[in-house]
């Protein structure tokens, strides 16, 4: 794998990675219309090039398993945001309820967690795609990219 791939494989490559960027556009706009959905739809795609295209193309097996390992990993650190985001808004409304505070003490507690809430998935967000569009590029040059903070699940 020391040579440079072909031009085929390297788009091949670069679809790996920017699909599972599509599938992360695609859920926001299902929540932004008012669909509550959390599918790990991110690692469909890229499953799907990696799937059809790794045997033929040493360079997209490589490729495809780096994006699926990444997005697997985002995918299990959304769902843990997800559950410790619950368990806070579930704690900060439950004490406030038991303790009578009033109305605006409960607005402005909720209201507090839903803008840290927003600032950290806004965050995760612009990291990853920084990070995809970064691999994306490094894979259509023919170099080698590891994502970092990725849980290695398919070797």
């Amino acid at each position: 794998m020391r040579e440079k791939p072909k031009q085929q494989m390297r788009i091949w490559a670069v679809l790996c990675h920017l699909s599972a960027l599509l599938a992360w556009i695609l859920v926001l706009f299902l929540v932004y219309i008012g669909i509550p959905l959390f599918l790990p739809l991110n690692l469909l795609a890229p499953l799907m090039i990696w799937r059809l295209k790794k045997a033929k193309y040493p360079w997209i097996d490589f490729q495809g398993k780096e994006s699926l390992n990444f997005q697997i990993s985002l995918t299990f650190y959304t769902l843990i945001f997800i559950v410790i985001s619950l368990f806070f808004v579930l704690t900060s409304f439950s004490l406030a309820v038991t303790t009578n505070s009033k109305i605006n003490e409960v607005k402005l507690t909720l209201d507090s967690l839903l803008i840290v809430l927003t600032s950290l998935i806004s965050l995760i967000l612009i990291l990853q795609s920084f990070l995809v569009t970064f691999a994306a590029i490094k894979a259509y040059n023919g170099q080698h990219y590891r994502y970092p903070f990725t849980i290695r699940v398919l070797r």
